[in-house]
């Protein structure tokens, strides 16, 4: 167990050179280009990208490769962000708590936080009728939520997955 730790914490103290940094930055924009591509773009060859890019997945930095769907083109056009208290804050209510978050599609992200409120949960949504449904039909169906509060998104700023200078 120590060993694994001190992995980890020695992977957090890693620092990543230019071309690391230049990798992450074109996977972040289109995990679809070649080797060649990204060599040519970075200046590197395609094998010495390649073995950068396994080392960067080895090391847990790169996690998987996904897609950016826009959630309007599927008809949710609103975002909401929910702030949730729940009644108790014992290892099952929060545990039951996030179980049943993770079985509502419309939930994109929720995160248990310090603060006022227990949970900022962000919401895809078609519109204010979808949220009231939603509302009715699902969140305020899980046990032990105290008080919730709602903000509905109207601009986004800023989105992205990491901070990559």
């Amino acid at each position: 167990m120590a060993k694994n730790i001190r992995k980890k914490s020695e992977l957090s103290e890693k620092t990543f050179d230019k071309f690391d940094m230049a990798i992450l930055r074109t996977l972040v924009k289109d995990s679809r280009r070649t080797l060649n591509e990204i060599g040519a773009e970075i200046g590197l060859s395609p094998t010495t990208c390649w073995s950068r890019i396994k080392r960067l997945e080895g090391d847990g930095v790169i996690q998987r490769y996904t897609i950016d769907v826009d959630k309007t083109k599927l008809g949710y056009h609103d975002t909401v962000i929910v702030e949730v208290t729940l009644e108790s804050h014992t290892d099952d209510t929060l545990y039951q708590f996030g179980r049943v978050l993770a079985t509502i599609p419309e939930v994109v992200e929720a995160y248990l936080v310090s603060g006022d409120y227990d949970y900022y949960i962000r919401i895809a949504v078609r519109d204010t009728r979808d949220y009231e449904r939603l509302l009715r039909e699902k969140l305020y169906k899980i046990p032990g939520i105290r008080h919730s509060k709602s903000h509905f998104v109207l601009r986004v700023l800023k989105e992205t997955s990491a901070p990559i200078d």
